[in-house]
């Protein structure tokens, strides 16, 4: 069963006494890529720019990192219902969505967090063709989901297949329905990244 939110910084070494990452954090550039499905979602309804953005937002607001947000049209205004059968389908077909933009300057960041609902039990394909497109090797990255009971299904798993030569941390999961009053919790689990 397909459970999502939309379908279904750091501490130790170099945080200021505010909270806020150091200086010496400042010589790590982050960048967080994400999907995130606006419209109607499961347990919320519909949400104007989708959980994962929400999330998004407050990981680029703590550490002061820069985003890349995958966009794409293939399931704009689509119902929870058919959203969630198309994306069985994709998944099953191994489809690799388009998406709009581009980064240009990949190599100047240090840490990229990934971020996406769990459709299915991962990523939504159009991850999958983010990451055919882009080498991050030698990086290290964050997974984080947003979901209604999938966690971080094998999203940790399938970042670590795509990436063999980056550094995987372990990855965050949040309910989509605790987003919007969760960015305290957001922000004690940057605290804690290595």
């Amino acid at each position: 069963l397909m459970t999502t939110a939309a379908c279904s910084g750091k501490q130790a070494a170099g945080t200021a006494a505010d909270g806020q990452p150091s200086s010496a954090d400042a010589n790590k550039k982050a960048l967080v890529v994400f999907f995130s499905h606006a419209g109607d979602n499961y347990a919320v309804g519909n949400v104007k720019v989708g959980n994962t953005k929400i999330v998004a937002d407050y990981i680029s607001d703590y550490l002061g990192a820069d985003q890349f947000e995958i966009v794409t049209h293939k399931y704009d205004g689509m119902a929870y219902r058919p959203l969630c059968d198309l994306a069985k389908q994709e998944q099953q077909d191994g489809e690799l969505p388009p998406f709009e933009g581009a980064i240009d300057n990949l190599d100047q960041y240090d840490v990229v967090f990934i971020g996406g609902p769990v459709w299915w039990g991962t990523y939504p394909q159009v991850m999958f063709t983010f990451f055919s497109k882009y080498d991050l090797s030698g990086k290290t990255i964050v997974p984080f989901t947003t979901h209604e009971g999938s966690g971080l299904g094998r999203c940790v798993d399938d970042v670590k297949a795509a990436y063999p030569k980056a550094k995987v941390l372990k990855g965050f999961s949040i309910y989509g329905h605790e987003v919007r009053s969760g960015k305290e919790t957001i922000e004690k689990w940057l605290k804690l990244l290595p």
